[in-house]
C-alpha cells in the first residue's frame, strides 16, 4: 500500500477493509473477557475483513493471560490477528493498574509507526475502558490514513470519580480527563454503548452528528448449540431444586458495585426460596461471611463456569436477578452483558439498578425494584410466584424477543460497519 492512499477493496459491491481495534483488555471465549472486540471481530471476519486486535497481555479480568519476552508478539485466534503487548502484571485496582495501563500505551505509541506500515488499517478504533488509547489510535490512524473510531463503554474519568470517589484534580483523573476530550474532539465517530451520553459527550468536545449508539450482544449460536452444564454444577443445581420450590439466581462477578448484600439479606425474609449466586469475585469471601453469620440455609454460592455453559445454566433457573449500587453514574445509561443473556433465557427478571435506560420496565420482562432494597427483592419473588405459568412464559419471551431484535452481534456487527462506511464516505 502506497502511503496516503486509499486502499479501501470492493467485492460485490461491498467495502473490505482492514480493521485494527485497540482494547488493552480484549479476550475470547477460551481466555476470558473482554469478549466484544472477539465477537464484533468475527462477524467482520464472516463478512470478508480482515481484523486485527491490539492488547496488553496481562489483564486482570481474563482468566488467562499470556507469558511473554518480546516487547510485541502476533498470534491468530480464530481468524483474528492478536497483537500481544508486553505490559507487567499487577492486581487490583492500585498503582499496578495504572503502571500497565501506560506500559501499553507507551509501547502502543512507539510501535505506531510500525502498526500502521504492517497492518495498513482502514479503520482504527480506540476500545479500551479508559481514554489514553485514543492517542495510540489516533496516531496509527493518521500514519496509515485511515479513520479513526472512539468506542465508549464507561465513561472515564467519571466512573473511578463517582465510583472510586477520585478527586477532580488527582494528576490521573487529569490525563484520562484529557483523553477523554481528546477522543471527543479528534475521532471521526464515537460508539456509546451507553444510550443516555449525548449531552456529557457533547459538553466534552463532542459533534453529536458524529455520535452513535451500539450496545452489548449475544452471540444466537451459543443459544442454538447449548454447550453441556457441567455434572458439578448441575448436580449441585439439582439438589438445590429437589429441596426448594423456587431458585432465583445471580451469575457473574461477586463485586462490590453488584450490590449483592441485598440479595442475601433478601434471602432472610423468604426462607423458602432458594437464593443461588454463581461466580467468583473480591467480595465472595465476606458474602460467605454474611451468609454464615445469618445461619441462611437458603443462600449458595457456586463456582464460576465457562462462558459456553451459560446457556444452560440460565435455563435450570425460576428467577434471575441484576442488580447494582445506586449511584448516580448510572444515569447515562446501563448496557450489561449479564441482562442480554438472562433475557435470552426467556425467564421472568428482577432487576434492581436504578439507570436512565430501564430495559426490563420497557420491555415487560420482569420487575424492576429499588436499588439495595431486600424488602423490594422478597415482595417482587413474591408476586413473580404468584403469577400463573402462562403469564411468566408471555413475559420471559417479550425479553427473548427484544434481545433477538436489537442485541444480535450480527445485527450489531453491521451497524458498526454502516457507521464505517458512512464516515469513510465523507
Amino acid at each position: 500500500m502506497l502511503n496516503g492512499e486509499k486502499t479501501f477493496s470492493h467485492k460485490q459491491n461491498k467495502i473490505i477493509m482492514n480493521i485494527l481495534i485497540i482494547n488493552h483488555y480484549a479476550g475470547s471465549p477460551k481466555m476470558g473477557m473482554a469478549y466484544r472486540p472477539y465477537y464484533f471481530a468475527q462477524e467482520w471476519i464472516k463478512k470478508g475483513h480482515e481484523v486485527s486486535i491490539l492488547l496488553a497481555n496481562n489483564s486482570h479480568i481474563r482468566q488467562f493471560n499470556p507469558e511473554q519476552t518480546d516487547t510485541i508478539r502476533e498470534e491468530f485466534i480464530d481468524g483474528i490477528k492478536y497483537i500481544w503487548v508486553k505490559t507487567p502484571t499487577y492486581k487490583g485496582n492500585g498503582v499496578g493498574r495504572i503502571k500497565n495501563m501506560f506500559a501499553f500505551i507507551k509501547t502502543g505509541l512507539s510501535k505506531a509507526r510500525y502498526l500502521a506500515d504492517t497492518l495498513k488499517p482502514n479503520v482504527v478504533i480506540a476500545s479500551s475502558t479508559y481514554t489514553s488509547d485514543n492517542y495510540v489510535a489516533r496516531k496509527i490512524a493518521k500514519l496509515a490514513n485511515a479513520k479513526y473510531l472512539y468506542e465508549v463503554h464507561d465513561l472515564w474519568p467519571l466512573s473511578p470519580m463517582e465510583l472510586g470517589g477520585m478527586p477532580k484534580y488527582h494528576p490521573f483523573i487529569v490525563l484520562m480527563q484529557h483523553g477523554e476530550n481528546f477522543g471527543y474532539r479528534k475521532a471521526d465517530a464515537v460508539i456509546s454503548m451507553l444510550p443516555k451520553t449525548k449531552e456529557h459527550m457533547s459538553a466534552h468536545g463532542l459533534d453529536l452528528n458524529n455520535w452513535y449508539y451500539i450496545p452489548n450482544g449475544i452471540v444466537l449460536s451459543e443459544w442454538e448449540e447449548l454447550a453441556e452444564l457441567n455434572e458439578h454444577t448441575k448436580t449441585q443445581i439439582l439438589g438445590i431444586k429437589s429441596t426448594f420450590k423456587t431458585t432465583i439466581a445471580y451469575t457473574g462477578t461477586l463485586g462490590l458495585a453488584n450490590a449483592l448484600d441485598s440479595f442475601v439479606l433478601a434471602a432472610e425474609k423468604e426462607r423458602d426460596v432458594a437464593f443461588i449466586m454463581v461466580g467468583k469475585g473480591p467480595e465472595k469471601e465476606r458474602l460467605q461471611n454474611l451468609i454464615k453469620d445469618k445461619s441462611l440455609t437458603n443462600v449458595f454460592i457456586l463456582e464460576s463456569i465457562n462462558k459456553q455453559e451459560i446457556p444452560s445454566l440460565l435455563l435450570m433457573f425460576d428467577i434471575l436477578y441484576i442488580g447494582l449500587q445506586s449511584q448516580s453514574l448510572f444515569r447515562f445509561g446501563i448496557s450489561p452483558n449479564k441482562l442480554n443473556d438472562y433475557m435470552m433465557a426467556a425467564k421472568p427478571i428482577i432487576q434492581a439498578i436504578d439507570a436512565g435506560n430501564n430495559v426490563v420496565k420497557e420491555v415487560g420482562c420482569g420487575i424492576y425494584v429499588e436499588p439495595e432494597n431486600p424488602s423490594a427483592i422478597v415482595e417482587a419473588v413474591n408476586q413473580l410466584k404468584l403469577t400463573s405459568k402462562e403469564d411468566l412464559e408471555i413475559m420471559g419471551q417479550k425479553g427473548r424477543d427484544f434481545v433477538l431484535k436489537n442485541h444480535d452481534y450480527k445485527i450489531l456487527a453491521q451497524q458498526f460497519i454502516q457507521v464505517i462506511e458512512g464516515i469513510s464516505k465523507s
